[in-house]
């Protein structure tokens, strides 16, 4: 049978908060019986936006992740809901608007997040898919339609059909080891959950400084080289896709004009600044 997935491709997302506006003016004040109880107009939003700054001045990456009910196959919220929760043959899950009412518990049991708790009408309550308005013939929920980047992607098709599209295209979900199985899919998740190391190569030419573009540039753990690339016209090079906390790197710089050397201990994303390059010998920093 097909089912409801949603993509959501990390990197899109500029924060304009359309979607969340979206939802709110659909769901507070408006009762969709069987689907949803109206929402609170001070409650936090069931679809949220997280931002992730990374690196320093002048090089700084600012990455927004919209975040919402994985309407999860293996569900943690079912487990504690009863029969309070539902899961449709489509994928969707339903906190039902009158089992549920007192249900606080059921807020507690997502690890996403992604419930929330309408303290008016003593009811948990999360982002439907908008199942209501897909069952009126909607092609995409609310969010979709209201974007202007194109961040999401609305699926309905097969499990097996879905498996297919997500190795092909590199979809990824948030937290794979809770085994919940959800039905939002990731794109460039790695832009979210990765590091990059970075900097800026020059030289002195006469009596100026200017920016090296063109010089080679290899990334070592020990002896061992991870990856290589060129400075750009403004002299900068990142490598990116770095696990977190992931230890020492060496970063190693060769010119014409001259060749240079630093180490940095990667906990978070690090721009080196700038690396000067010195003639004839490599100019060893600790970062």
């Amino acid at each position: 049978m097909n089912k409801w997935n949603l993509i959501v491709k990390v990197g899109r997302c500029e924060n304009c908060q359309n979607c969340v506006i979206a939802g709110r003016d659909e769901h507070v004040g408006n009762d969709f019986p069987g689907y949803a109880a109206p929402a609170a107009a001070d409650a936090v939003s069931p679809l949220r936006i997280l931002r992730r700054v990374q690196g320093d001045s002048h090089m700084v990456e600012t990455t927004y992740l919209p975040v919402m009910c994985n309407h999860c196959d293996e569900a943690p919220c079912m487990r504690v809901g009863g029969d309070a929760i539902r899961k449709r043959a489509d994928g969707i899950v339903i906190i039902d608007p009158e089992k549920a009412r007192g249900r606080k518990d059921i807020v507690k049991s997502c690890p996403y997040q992604a419930i929330v708790w309408n303290e008016e009408l003593q009811l948990p309550q999360t982002w439907i898919f908008d199942a209501h308005l897909l069952d009126q013939g909607w092609p995409q929920p609310r969010c979709q339609q209201s974007c202007p980047t194109d961040v999401f992607e609305t699926v309905k098709v097969d499990d097996a059909a879905m498996s297919e599209k997500a190795r092909r295209e590199g979809l990824k979900v948030l937290r794979p080891n809770l085994g919940t199985q959800p039905r939002v899919w990731y794109s460039g998740l790695e832009r979210w959950e990765t590091c990059f190391i970075g900097a800026s190569v020059s030289a002195r030419i006469g009596d100026v400084v200017e920016c090296v573009p063109g010089a080679a540039v290899a990334l070592y753990v020990g002896d061992q080289k991870l990856a290589e690339t060129v400075s750009d016209d403004f002299g900068d090079f990142r490598f990116g896709g770095l696990a977190k906390g992931s230890g020492t790197y060496r970063v190693e710089i060769r010119h014409a004009l001259g060749n240079a050397c630093r180490e940095c201990e990667l906990g978070e994303s690090a721009y080196l600044g700038e690396i000067r390059l010195a003639q004839s010998t490599i100019d060893v920093e600790l970062a």
